[in-house]
């Protein structure tokens, strides 16, 4: 039997790929936060914001909009913070898995 085009592949699992994938860069973060030894001013939203992408990833298909503004909201509260640079890019480049919100 042939696969359709618009099917993904098997990977172990009936889980989307991409949703794996933001689940474990934003546990990455989150980890990286926690263990960062320094306070600053927005450090209560960028852990509200992670867990808020968390929560979305985990109830499967997360909506553009709303990775895209946890992103910026999350990027904006952490984004002088150099040793977690790294980390943050990783949820980025999760988050551009699903795509562009459509326009307006």
């Amino acid at each position: 039997m042939l696969r359709s085009v618009e099917q993904r592949p098997v990977t172990g699992s009936d889980k989307d790929p991409r949703v794996v994938e933001l689940r474990s860069a934003v546990s990455r973060l989150r980890r990286e936060l926690a263990a960062h030894p320094a306070e600053f001013p927005d450090r209560d939203i960028a852990e509200e914001e992670l867990a808020a992408l968390d929560a979305m990833a985990a109830g499967g298909a997360p909506e553009i909009p709303h990775l895209r503004r946890s992103l910026l909201l999350i990027a904006g509260a952490i984004g002088s913070v150099s040793a977690l640079a790294r980390g943050l890019s990783q949820v980025r480049e999760a988050v551009d898995l699903f795509g562009e919100p459509p326009r307006r």
